[in-house]
């Protein structure tokens, strides 16, 4: 299938990335073989590599080479390493103190005394918690030299000191110290001249879908601003940037922000990819999808059919909650509240069995988490659903994942066959 491209290592991957981020050229001719885009935008599902891809672009800007023969580090990331340099202390004992241990050893943390975060920090906290907190710096020996360092941080809300938040507050406060050390970055601060790439891996680990939005919103704008980064002397100096995400609803959102056009701005150039292991283990596949930015709901009905194959598929029961989530985001494209639309365009007949299974069997102890092999009697009802959801909306599954294709109607535009 056209505009699919396999590679067969992480390392060969990270060229790809790099260099649909940079200009290159033929040794011969010397002659432009791409058009280099400043933001890549990745699709993935979870165990697909997102992090390992990460860590394998950091790794790559910092191996000596002839352009780099000290191994200059070049990407400012933010991934599940970022979030590990933070570490509770808690008062097991006497349970009065909780404070947040800090990783000082990091790079990340170079310029936080020079750079003035606390500002930039309460700038983007505020909009999405309502807790505040204090930074304490500890003296640090390296040699006959003294550094002082940050060492840990103490939250507090009201008239509550030293308060344990919760693992998804802590992630918001980790995502908007994040966002104050790339706004000074962008500055131009000395602390960060080396960076000129950020990685931002699934900055939303167990944010609700409001702050997932809001979230995004404020990365594209800082990313807007990457993109169109001058050097002092007005030349453009951007920042090149890779995106990677498990969740459509962010992802959506951020191809929304950044490929829309905004007055007085410039546009940003990006390449937006579905990038999925096929057999979960070994290759990897890109997909384009600029024409198609929800082409991985579709790839998920993709998967979906392959593992309802009666002979080769294998279906456990939080394959529902799958089937469900895809009718949800197919009833809201077509400015629905619930998926009882979709049900309502398939087989009458069948429309109570149908409801009742999707809302049984995709909650509960029938949880991902809690994988269970669906019974004969399920599996046949399931594939019904499946078959009548995917004939009546015309979904053209991509052969990406194996799966046989149907009807042709373009991933971002099924419309039902019949009106409802």
């Amino acid at each position: 299938m056209s505009g699919i491209r396999t590679y067969q290592s992480l390392r060969t991957l990270v060229t790809r990335l790099r260099d649909d981020l940079n200009q290159r050229e033929t040794e011969s001719q010397k002659k432009v073989v791409n058009k280099p885009a400043t933001t890549v935008l990745l699709y993935a599902y979870n165990r697909t590599g997102k992090t390992r891809l990460s860590m394998e672009f950091k790794n790559e800007g910092k191996r000596k080479k002839k352009k780099n023969p000290n191994g200059t580090p070049d990407t400012l990331y933010f991934n599940a390493y970022t979030e590990d340099l933070f570490t509770w202390e808690n008062d097991i004992e006497n349970y009065q103190f909780h404070r947040l241990k800090i990783n000082y050893d990091s790079k990340f943390f170079d310029g936080f005394i020079d750079l003035s975060l606390e500002p930039a920090i309460y700038e983007y906290l505020h909009r999405y918690a309502d807790f505040r907190f204090t930074p304490t710096y500890s003296e640090v020996r390296h040699g006959a030299e003294s550094f002082s360092r940050l060492s840990y941080i103490n939250f507090w809300k009201g008239d509550e000191t030293d308060i344990k938040i919760s693992r998804g507050e802590q992630n918001i406060f980790i995502w908007c110290l994040f966002m104050a050390i790339c706004e000074r970055m962008l500055d131009g601060h000395i602390s960060y001249q080396w960076v000129k790439y950020l990685y931002i891996d699934d900055p939303i680990s167990s944010l609700d879908d409001n702050n997932a939005v809001a979230m995004a919103c404020d990365l594209a704008q800082l990313l807007r601003r990457a993109t169109s980064r001058k050097d002092q002397n007005g030349a453009p100096a951007p920042i090149k940037v890779v995106f990677s995400t498990h969740h459509a609803l962010f992802f959506n959102v951020m191809c929304n922000e950044i490929g829309r056009a905004k007055e007085g701005e410039p546009k940003v150039t990006h390449k937006r990819y579905f990038l999925h292991r096929p057999n979960g283990e070994g290759a990897y596949t890109l997909r384009a999808t600029e024409d198609t930015p929800f082409f991985h709901h579709v790839a998920s009905l993709a998967e979906l059919q392959m593992a309802a194959a009666p002979d080769t598929g294998k279906l456990y029961t939080f394959h529902f909650n799958a089937l469900r989530s895809i009718m949800e985001k197919t009833a809201s494209f077509f400015g629905h509240a619930d998926i009882s639309f979709c049900l309502k365009a398939l087989n009458s007949e069948d429309l109570v069995l149908y409801n009742r299974a999707l809302n049984l069997l995709s909650h509960g102890k029938y949880a991902i988490h809690e994988p269970t092999e669906m019974g004969e009697d399920t599996k046949a009802l399931f594939r019904r659903i499946l078959e009548d959801f995917t004939t009546k909306f015309q979904f053209e599954l991509p052969d990406i994942l194996g799966a046989p294709p149907t009807a042709a109607l373009p991933a971002a535009a099924a419309t039902p066959a019949t009106a409802p």
